[in-house]
């Protein structure tokens, strides 16, 4: 795990030493122990290593290949290099390195290497001899990359700021992002938070030779799910679901350094934990955030797990103004705003303190095994279908007769269709159209249309080709899990230097479970086919609790603790060009006044935007 850099320019001047060094000193969190630099006229690349797997120097990058033509830098792991390695056969394998494995790899298969492959990562790889670039991202979107391309040069880097640091782009707003950000508190492929700075799509790679770009994506969630498997069989499905599971897992333990894991003492984490006990001889290192308070403490459940699965369990103690407390910590490792993640930066960051430097994560079980409300409510609106077989007209008149609390039910009923494309991203606001147009200058009166919305109408065909639950699982990977939750794991972690592993986003775990049908994965109770799968692992003790989770009152914080933090960053922000002024300061008195129509994290998208403009300097 580490973070990576890189610069060629297209007109054969060299690349200075010192900034390479600079994007990569910018990015000394994601790799405390060792750095490394391979320059080399036009071209440099960059590394920051976080060692886990081979900790020699050896395994350092960027690493050159045996034969001296590639040299790749490369942030992530690849679970199953062990197997992979054996096929190579007449490579000189100098280390015990994934790393190695993949390059000797690339120089076997070139870009098909990545079919071998699970894992996640970003890599790029330099061939000195036909002064060529490649560059890839993981399936899942688990490791991220960025890049700047014009006439002149490429510059990419795991990290945004990374390529801010070369001073070579201005800092300057995305306004077309901004219009996701504020609708679901991230930033969809391909834009980023900063004009001209793209994010690389995941599941994706692309080669540049003779500053000419090519582009390729090789893994699409929306058309991947498993076939040729008896489905009728519902035993059959939950036993491959338990294997996959396992499987999974131990492809996420394979560490030369202690692993731990998180674990709250609800399901997912639960069956991550009881998995890593089947799967391993040694016990699983397990740690508990808890609290005095009983409202937010969850850990007698996580205490249940720990003692029947033998865990070495670490409970550590934090007050909620511990979350108020590392605050500002959490913004400044931000490297792109999100109104998400303080929890996880706190987590890790306690984590990280017990001498941690990987830990699994139970996130992704909502998302795959329908543990969302809206999971249901997709079904109930494809049960009365056919509302929208009336005419537009008339559901019109039904929307605006539902009143300001009815919002998403008058955006619902205004859509051409009761279809995935249409309705996930109302499902997923934050701020709604109205409102944006009410509070900033964005839409400039245009359709408003989001990236989400473009990259969901792209994949249609594709998405309706699956069962109903998992055209939401897809929707919810292409939205809120890959550009919010996957990222804030990404950043948060790494900013306290720990890598965290996610065993729900397996690409063989994710593809089978596409498949299944809606019979099967319909809840009868709280993510029921993962407890079934899985059973007698998980006591009732912990299915059948109450969801509590990390709902601190950051609604009362801000209007107290927080709230002269938050005036002054509406009041700055208010006087953007891209906001309305009054109407911006109107909505935060309101909502200071106890406006129930006004969500706290309506007004925190601002003050967290506000903040990481001022903290990076972009206008």
């Amino acid at each position: 795990m580490c973070g990576i850099a890189g610069i060629l320019h297209f007109n054969n001047i060299p690349v200075e030493r010192s900034l390479i060094q600079k994007m990569t000193d910018t990015m000394a969190h994601r790799g405390p122990d060792a750095d490394g630099f391979f320059v080399d006229g036009p071209i440099a690349l960059g590394f920051r290593r976080l060692a886990i797997i081979d900790l020699s120097e050896a395994a350092n990058q960027p690493f050159t290949s045996s034969d001296g033509r590639y040299i790749m830098t490369f942030n992530g792991e690849i679970y199953n290099y062990a197997d992979v390695k054996p096929l190579l056969t007449g490579y000189a394998f100098r280390t015990s390195s994934d790393t190695e494995v993949l390059l000797a790899a690339y120089i076997r298969w070139g870009a098909d290497c990545i079919q071998y492959f699970r894992g996640m990562f970003s890599f790029a790889i330099w061939d000195k001899q036909e002064k060529e670039i490649f560059i890839a991202r993981d399936r899942m979107g688990v490791k991220p990359l960025y890049y700047f391309l014009d006439d002149d040069q490429l510059i990419f880097a795991s990290e945004v700021r990374a390529i801010l640091s070369t001073e070579k782009i201005k800092k300057k707003i995305n306004h077309t992002a901004l219009l996701d950000y504020f609708s679901y508190q991230s930033v969809t492929y391909p834009f980023s938070v900063i004009e001209n700075i793209q994010q690389l799509e995941a599941g994706s790679w692309m080669k540049i030779k003779n500053g000419r770009l090519i582009k390729k994506v090789y893994w699409d969630v929306s058309d991947t799910a498993a076939t040729g498997f008896d489905f009728s069989d519902r035993t059959k499905v939950q036993q491959r679901i338990r294997e996959l599971l396992l499987q999974s897992v131990k492809r996420r333990l394979v560490s030369d350094v202690p692993v731990g894991a998180f674990l709250s003492g609800g399901i997912d984490s639960s069956v991550v934990v009881g998995l890593m006990a089947e799967a391993d001889k040694a016990r699983p290192n397990t740690f508990n955030i808890c609290f005095d308070e009983k409202e937010f403490d969850e850990s007698p459940y996580a205490e249940i797990i720990a003692k029947k699965f033998n865990t070495n369990h670490t409970r550590i103690l934090l007050q909620p103004s511990s979350f108020l407390d590392e605050l500002q910590n959490a913004l400044d490792a931000m490297d792109s705003p999100s109104a998400d993640g303080i929890n996880t930066y706190v987590v890790s960051k306690a984590i990280r303190q017990q001498g941690m430097a990987v830990a699994l994560s139970g996130v992704g079980g909502d998302e795959l095994f329908a543990g969302y409300p809206y999971f249901e409510q997709y079904l109930q609106l494809k049960n009365k279908a056919w509302l929208w077989k009336l005419p537009a007209s008339v559901r019109k008149l039904a929307a605006v007769a539902g009143g300001d609390k009815k919002d998403r039910v008058r955006q619902l009923l205004s859509t051409d269709s009761s279809s995935i494309g249409n309705v996930y991203p109302i499902f997923r606001q934050i701020l709604t159209p109205e409102k944006l147009r009410s509070l900033t200058s964005l839409a400039n009166g245009l359709p408003f249309v989001t990236s989400l919305q473009h990259e969901l109408i792209g994949k249609k065909e594709n998405l309706e080709r699956l069962p109903l639950l998992s055209q939401v699982s897809a929707a919810e990977w292409l939205g809120y899990t890959q550009h919010t939750l996957l990222k804030d794991t990404d950043q948060m972690g790494m900013a306290v230097s720990l890598e965290i592993r996610e065993p729900f986003f397996d690409q063989d775990l994710v593809e089978f479970l596409l498949a299944v049908p809606d019979q099967l994965k319909k809840p009868h109770y709280p993510k029921s086919l993962l407890v079934e799968s899985v059973k007698p692992l998980l006591p009732d003790e912990i299915v059948f609790r109450k969801k509590q989770g990390f709902l601190f009152p950051w609604n009362i914080w801000m209007k107290n603790e927080l709230r002269s933090f938050c005036d002054t960053h509406i009041k700055n922000i208010a006087k953007r060009p891209f906001m309305q002024e009054k109407p911006i300061i109107n909505y935060w008195h309101n909502f200071l006044k106890g406006d129930a129509s006004i969500r706290w994290p309506e007004i925190w998208l601002f003050v967290v935007l506000e903040y990481w403009m001022e903290k990076n300097s972009v206008e």
